[in-house]
């Protein structure tokens, strides 16, 4: 399917593998290299914010794990997403915080031998999960973020629907991470019809996919993508971007792919 696009990249989903032996994993890359394509993200959903401490400790063995994978993958330069983990009531931002941070100082010393970005995700919800995003709000994000030092193997996959899903605005985001984003995630969101920003603010439910809201082609939404572009082309992003689309068909996927391609050529000249 994927060769009928105009697309340079697969991004894989730890999900689609049916097995993570060494040798299936080569199997995989190179019937993607053989189609035409590089495999330059994985995207995994490690949950550090559970108070059971062996939990936690499996999370961690897990996105080691998914580490590896993506080395094999995709090799040198490659994007392995990480999560914070979900939001539980009993658990208190401090701690929270604080786990997650530690979760990803201890994963990093492989990242940087396998020389793969550990790229976390402003995320909404994985769909195993029962429970949106501990890092949902980007006040907690950033702090999580801000309490990583390294830079080289660890950076920032910029959602800007998520940010909208948050009740939150896309682009102050952004302003505040534009230096760390090594990778993003393409989509749009459309108010359906007949409601306004304005009550999509005020939805009390806007921690979730609110009823407001719909997927659509890229471009068309309620993302502003001509300042998302230039402000990553000015802060000198030039990482891969991946389309979250098709939702209403083939048709729109093709669509928001010509869109964003004509997004690159203008403020990269690619």
């Amino acid at each position: 399917m994927a060769s009928e696009f105009d697309i340079e990249g697969l991004e894989m989903y730890d999900r689609f593998l049916t097995s993570l032996d060494y040798e299936y994993l080569l199997e995989v890359k190179h019937a993607a290299n053989k189609a035409g394509f590089v495999i330059p993200m994985l995207i995994c959903s490690p949950d550090f914010t559970t108070p059971d401490q062996k939990e936690r400790d499996r999370a961690i063995q897990y996105q080691s794990k998914m580490i590896e994978v993506a080395s094999i993958l995709g090799g040198e330069g490659t994007i392995c997403r990480t999560l914070s983990g979900q939001f539980r009531p009993e658990v208190t931002r401090q701690e929270g915080v604080t786990w997650v941070v530690e979760a990803i100082r201890s994963v990093l010393p492989i990242a940087k031998k396998r020389r793969v970005i550990l790229a976390m995700e402003n995320h909404y919800k994985d769909s195993q999960w029962t429970r949106h995003e501990f890092a949902l709000k980007q006040n907690v994000f950033l702090e999580i973020i801000q309490a990583i030092e390294e830079r080289t193997y660890f950076g920032v996959q910029y959602d800007p629907s998520n940010a909208i899903v948050a009740g939150e605005d896309p682009i102050e985001l952004l302003n505040k991470v534009k230096d760390r984003v090594v990778s993003m995630h393409a989509s749009d969101r459309y108010l359906k019809e007949g409601f306004t920003v304005e009550e999509l603010r005020a939805d009390e439910n806007r921690l979730g996919y609110s009823e407001y809201l719909s997927h659509g082609v890229i471009g068309r939404g309620l993302n502003d993508y001509e300042k998302i572009f230039s402000i990553l082309s000015q802060s000198g992003f030039n990482g891969w971007i991946s389309i979250e689309d098709g939702m209403n068909g083939l048709q729109e996927i093709r669509e928001s792919i010509q869109f964003l391609k004509r997004m690159r050529h203008k403020y990269y000249g690619q």
